[in-house]
């Protein structure tokens, strides 16, 4: 008598082998379905974190001279990544005259 799903030999026969391709293909599918979204939801952790540090506020002076103003807030763009090295010594020669 032969089992349903096994050819000649012990092979396999087209049934067996479908079935076998279904669970493989299911077990795949599964697999990286949690792999997806394992990593969906590291890519939600680290959007959600914080990278930079929070810029220093500057002291408080009495008088505010507004040369000092702007370099520090040219500062404060540079340090954030706004401005480029260039772009901030550029700004800087420009507000100092030089």
């Amino acid at each position: 008598m032969r089992r349903r799903g096994i050819g000649r030999a012990g092979r396999p026969g087209l049934v067996g082998t479908a079935a076998t391709t279904a669970v493989v293909v299911g077990t795949a599918t599964a697999v990286s379905g949690k792999v997806a979204q394992g990593q969906q939801a590291k890519a939600a952790k680290t959007a959600a974190t914080p990278t930079a540090e929070p810029p220093v506020p500057a002291p408080a002076t009495s008088q505010s001279d507004p040369l000092i103003e702007q370099l520090t807030q040219l500062a404060e763009l540079k340090n954030q990544g706004i401005l480029t090295e260039e772009e901030f010594a550029a700004k800087k020669a420009q507000i100092l005259g030089i």
